[in-house]
């Protein structure tokens, strides 16, 4: 459905990533953060989803066209522990944002594990950003502090998940409310990346469609 593009990022580097447009032309735009695996067939299923629910979607590849099989993840957390986070996100990821909202279009930001990490980095580090919605990811403070969030955020994370613990979202959460920022924060009796559908052993299908259409409607609500 989407198409490979290549893109301008603040610092006049080209980036590439895969974008579906919604129908119609004025559309608001998401752009969507992949997992620790890299720009998978997945991540870009779920830009077409988004393109099929009215927005334009923009998964940028944060790792270069390498794609990790899903049983490496001694490999996926190589990839993870070289990406600089920061260089991913106030240049590759704003620079998806700026391509989306070129014609005046609101846009908002989602990411999955790692993504969901990057997802809280933008919000306080990208200033194009409209909304967010974070699904188990949560970065460390030096990056982003929850009282510097500029945004909106909706969040979704997994009871079973040994990553983003339990522990490591009700100190989010708490933080968050002291600061007066807005979240709305789900939780799901379910494991670490539960939306995925690719993988077997951890997908939960009644969670993630949940998660999918509170995700959905909170990206309507703010970008319109």
């Amino acid at each position: 459905m989407g198409t490979a593009i290549t893109f301008k990022r603040p610092d006049g580097k080209d980036a590439s990533g895969y974008l579906a447009n919604a129908a119609r032309g004025n559309a608001p735009g998401v752009v969507v953060i992949q997992e620790w695996w890299g720009l998978s067939d997945q991540i870009k299923g779920l830009c077409d989803r988004f393109a099929l629910a009215g927005f334009d979607a923009l998964a940028p590849d944060l790792y270069k066209g390498k794609v990790v099989p899903y049983h490496d993840t001694d490999s996926a957390n190589k990839e993870m522990n070289s990406l600089d986070f920061m260089d991913a996100t106030t240049q590759t990821v704003r620079g998806a944002a700026q391509y989306l909202s070129r014609n005046g279009a609101k846009v908002g930001l989602t990411g999955f594990c790692l993504g969901g990490a990057v997802t809280i980095i933008g919000s306080v580090h990208v200033p194009e950003l409209a909304a967010g919605v974070v699904f188990y990811g949560i970065p460390p403070e030096q990056a982003a502090k929850p009282a510097d969030v500029k945004i909106p955020l909706q969040a979704h994370f997994a009871n079973k998940d040994d990553w983003c613990t339990p522990e490591l979202v009700n100190g989010f959460e708490k933080a968050m409310k002291a600061a007066g920022k807005s979240l709305e924060l789900f939780r799901y009796d379910a494991e670490h990346a539960f939306v995925n559908e690719q993988r077997q052993a951890v997908h939960d299908r009644e969670a993630a469609e949940l998660a999918w259409g509170r995700a959905a409607e909170f990206f309507r609500k703010h970008l319109g």
